[in-house]
């Protein structure tokens, strides 16, 4: 059944986020047993004669290692989330001081929901974007460019702090780090497997015969690792996207502003290039690839979001000022004077 609301829209896209999160440790399981039957079958790895048994019981045997594995991984990612997250986006945390309306608009919005307030983080650079980082409370922090406050008036500004507080309120962060450490442990998986068969089983003075009757095991083998490692980054992409619906409805329901947001939207758009690791991309507020089909973009398109808030949310879409009127280059961020034809009206939200 389709979304028929905000609310619903955001329980449907929380559901299917889960549907999908779920399905990285059934893919990790299933990849380490059709990995180890292949090998027994190839004759790379020691058999009872039961190859269906003998591949569970290693399964099984393995879970310890890729536990503590994975739990390495969790560790680093929660500890050091959003520290790491600077350093390669180039980000400084400010004080009210150093940014006072941006941090009072944020902090206005946190204690809306009766939570502490992020951290505000800063990257200097003409693109427009913005993410939320840490894993939580004390690591919380909302990071947003100087482009964006440069483009930006208030109200489409609150609307873009709210999208991402939207994130840290619905655990997208922490969703993402579990989500980006079981595509790591698969794609380790992966190399690992490759290297034993081409490294070390091929060096092995093994009969003639065995390396024919095995082959077909190892190519199976080869192409589970190939098709897991690709179901991996098809989920985790295909989740960012799911969360990038619910945070733009998250705003519109903080904000009761959603033509705010559309308006947001509309200006970055094209906008947001901003150097960072894949992984981190994910977590921008928009971040536009060119992708097989859609499947591994990590975002979806700035058309469908708003076309999601128009149907949603009660937002409607106008016409942009051109670029170079006063409001957008000579006011400043804050300077602009509100579009009373567009946020601020009563009647222009489900919330009317």
């Amino acid at each position: 059944m389709g979304a028929v609301g905000l609310q619903t829209h955001i329980w449907n896209n929380n559901i299917r986020s889960a549907v999908l999160l779920a399905g990285f440790p059934v893919l990790l399981l299933g990849l380490v047993y059709v990995f180890t039957f292949c090998l027994i079958a190839a004759g790379y790895l020691p058999s009872t004669g039961d190859v269906v048994a003998d591949a569970g019981r290693m399964m099984l045997g393995a879970a310890p290692l890729a536990l503590i594995v994975t739990g390495i991984w969790f560790a680093v990612a929660w500890f050091s989330n959003t520290a790491i997250i600077d350093a390669v986006t180039g980000a400084h945390p400010v004080t009210r001081n150093e940014a006072p309306e941006l941090y009072n608009l944020l902090e206005n919005l946190a204690v809306s929901r009766g939570m502490r307030t992020p951290s505000l983080h800063i990257i200097d650079t003409p693109a427009m974007n913005a993410f939320a980082s840490g894993v939580h409370d004390r690591q919380y922090a909302v990071t947003v460019t100087t482009g964006l406050m440069a483009a930006l008036d208030r109200d489409e500004l609150e609307a873009v702090l709210a999208h991402e507080l939207t994130h840290i309120i619905s655990r997208d962060v922490r969703t993402m780090v579990i989500a980006s450490v079981f595509a790591g442990v698969i794609t380790l998986m992966a190399q690992i497997l490759y290297r034993a068969i081409v490294w070390g089983g091929m060096e092995r003075g093994r009969r003639d015969d065995d390396r024919k009757g095995g082959g077909i095991f190892i190519i199976v083998a080869l192409a589970a690792a190939g098709i897991g490692y690709l179901l991996a980054v098809v989920i985790r992409m295909s989740l960012s996207r799911t969360r990038e619906f619910v945070a733009d409805a998250g705003a519109a329901e903080l904000t009761k502003n959603p033509d705010a947001m559309i308006r947001a939207l509309q200006k970055i758009s094209g906008n947001a290039q901003l150097e960072a690791p894949e992984a981190v991309q994910g977590m921008f507020i928009e971040n536009r690839e060119n992708a097989a089909f859609g499947l591994f973009e990590t975002h979806p398109p700035i058309g469908k979001r708003i076309d999601a808030l128009v149907r949603y949310a009660g937002g409607r879409v106008e016409a942009l000022a051109p670029p170079t009127s006063t409001a957008s280059t000579e006011a400043g961020p804050w300077g602009a004077p509100a579009d009373t034809t567009s946020s601020g009206n009563p009647g222009s939200g489900p919330w009317g």
